[in-house]
């Protein structure tokens, strides 16, 4: 009586973890998103299993039917088409029912594109928010935007081709020109492609050739800087020295004990320089 929440690969096969084969081998059911795309996977790996699809516009109604499978002792695995379930894909609410009905949910981790990209994007990592899509109408997304405006934390969104522009563009027009930005592009596969640009350099580059307009997008962006001005110019001053013989990260930790200031705004404001 376990749910498994399963984390299959983004793109690149040999990123599925031996943890996640036997799991998928020895549940007696697997829940995926679209059953076509997953039967391709579980073939690519031997896995013969049997099937149930959990999708966003069925959850809620077939979640009820998983709990009473799991009730009567059957181990079941929750995969998505691709990453990590729940991140931005279905499996909340049969996680949630599970915890009501003292079902035992067990994560077997891997893959998730918003954790890749961060962590090869050199913005800053031990603080950052998870904002997935933005909205897709233009007012909506633009009034999300501007509740950002002064988060100091590293924010990931995801986007997809269509808004792509549109999302960089309202970016452009609500955090400014120089908000820096990873554009991470098809994580893991053949054309995998991970850039680092201020947003209005960014939407040049995506203007040059179409082609980089297409794919699967993780948007990695800086947080708010407070202005150098609300920190001790000597501060700033002593960062910039230490820089020239030290990490960024050293030379921010050393400069914030010295003047009673906040590492982390200290390593922004390293970065900043830096470009």
């Amino acid at each position: 009586m376990t749910l498994y929440i399963v984390a299959t690969p983004i793109g690149n096969l040999d990123d599925i973890t031996l943890r996640a084969i036997n799991t998928l081998k020895s549940v007696d059911l697997i829940a995926a998103e679209d059953t076509r795309h997953s039967g391709l996977l579980l073939q690519h790996l031997g896995i013969k299993a049997k099937l149930f699809a959990l999708h966003d516009h069925n959850e809620q109604e077939k979640s009820s039917i998983l709990i009473e499978k799991l009730k009567s002792g059957l181990s079941i695995a929750l995969i998505s088409d691709a990453g990590t379930p729940l991140i931005n894909d279905p499996g909340y609410h049969l996680v949630k029912a599970c915890r009501e009905n003292n079902i035992k949910v067990v994560p077997v981790p891997g893959a998730c594109a918003a954790i890749a990209a961060l962590c090869a994007s050199g913005l800053p990592s031990d603080k950052f928010i998870y904002e997935g899509f933005l909205p897709a109408k233009a007012k909506a997304r633009q009034d999300c935007l501007v509740k950002l405006l002064d988060e100091p934390r590293t924010m990931i969104f995801y986007e997809s081709t269509h808004r792509l522009l549109d999302t960089l563009n309202d970016m452009q027009t609500i955090w400014g020109p120089n908000k820096q930005i990873i554009l991470a592009k098809e994580l893991t596969k053949t054309w995998e492609t991970i850039v680092s640009f201020k947003v209005n350099e960014l939407i040049n580059w995506l203007n040059e050739d179409t082609s980089r307009q297409k794919g699967e997008f993780v948007l990695i962006v800086q947080g708010h800087i407070k202005c150098d001005d609300d920190i001790d110019p000597q501060a700033i001053s002593t960062l910039k020295l230490l820089q020239k013989e030290l990490p960024l990260k050293k030379a921010a930790a050393i400069t914030a004990e010295i003047y009673g200031l906040k590492k982390n705004q200290l390593y922004q404001i390293g970065l900043g320089s830096e470009q």
